[in-house]
């Protein structure tokens, strides 16, 4: 036979009463369906599950017999619905999230710290990686989201979490080490150290726009992926370059920021939206409040 988990529900409630009429009123069903009910539920089964006298209602030993097992069903029944709704809200399952490399530094803590407070059950994995392989992933779902920096591409969608300066960095002791603002164009004839063109060409696109209204064509004498490689050659002397304020966290000593006029640089939220569910959502609603709440820059 079949036992229906409402039947096991109504068993439960007379084991608890002992009492069909009390049982009844706790349920807010008729008495006479209740122990239609149990009736349906005693020959499905074979047994009596309680014996009815005037001396009032009893378990019989089948039905101490079955009450554990009938409340066992029931709490898992409990624990399985509490799952599905959890996991239907976001608060349960796994986040593989990816950080471009010069935003790791500052966006990771707040962003995993947050999660974790909120979302103490979701599993949160993150990555560490360069542009190409960032964008990559979001397009494969190796990645629900990203924290990089603009631009990407036209299908990856993007929402703007903090603005900062750009700075020219420079080596220590430059002539224009000491000034609080300087402009692009000042750098004209400067040597410069930048990524490799083919890191990103959305990147080097927006590059050779900004130069171009600055009115020069940077003079490259070396290029080197990644943010820490050009600060240890800016260090060395080797040529200048142009980083978001926040890379001071992560050389300090050598080189000497320098704020550009009315330059400043976007960090980005990047999903795709056909992989759009509850937990990710869940991100990106922890990522709007920290929006509203941090710097999240100032590590920089």
């Amino acid at each position: 036979m079949t036992v229906e988990l409402r039947q096991l529900r109504y068993f439960a409630a007379v084991a608890e009463h002992l009492s069909f009429s009390r049982a009844a009123k706790h349920l807010n069903l008729a008495q006479q369906s209740l122990s239609q009910q149990i009736r349906a539920l005693e020959r499905g089964l074979g047994v009596r599950l309680f014996d009815r006298d005037t001396r009032g209602t009893r378990l019989t030993a089948a039905g101490q017999a079955f009450l554990p097992e009938a409340r066992a069903v029931l709490a898992r029944c409990d624990t399985a619905v509490l799952v599905a709704r959890r996991a239907g809200r976001g608060e349960t399952g796994h986040l593989n999230v990816a950080f471009l490399t010069s935003t790791a530094n500052y966006m990771l803590p707040p962003v995993v710290r947050a999660m974790r407070e909120r979302f103490p059950d979701l599993e949160l994995t993150t990555y560490d990686v360069p542009i190409d392989e960032l964008v990559a992933g979001l397009r494969t779902g190796r990645f629900d989201a990203a924290f990089s920096r603009p631009p990407l591409v036209p299908d990856v969608a993007t929402r703007v979490l903090a603005v900062e300066p750009v700075c020219a960095v420079l080596p220590a002791g430059h002539p224009l080490a000491g000034r609080d603002v300087i402009h692009l164009s000042d750098l004209g004839t400067e040597n410069w150290v930048l990524t490799p063109r083919d890191s990103w060409p959305p990147w080097h696109a927006k590059y050779d726009r900004d130069f171009a209204a600055a009115g020069f064509t940077p003079r490259v004498v070396q290029r080197a992926a990644g943010v820490p490689n050009l600060l240890g050659l800016v260090a060395a002397g080797v040529g200048v370059t142009r980083l978001a304020r926040s890379a001071r966290s992560i050389r300090r000593t050598g080189v000497v920021f320098v704020p550009l006029a009315d330059d400043h640089a976007e960090t980005v939220v990047a999903w795709m939206h056909s992989h759009e569910g509850p937990v990710l959502r869940n991100l990106l609603d922890v990522t709007a409040t920290l929006t509203g709440t941090a710097n999240l820059t100032s590590e920089g």
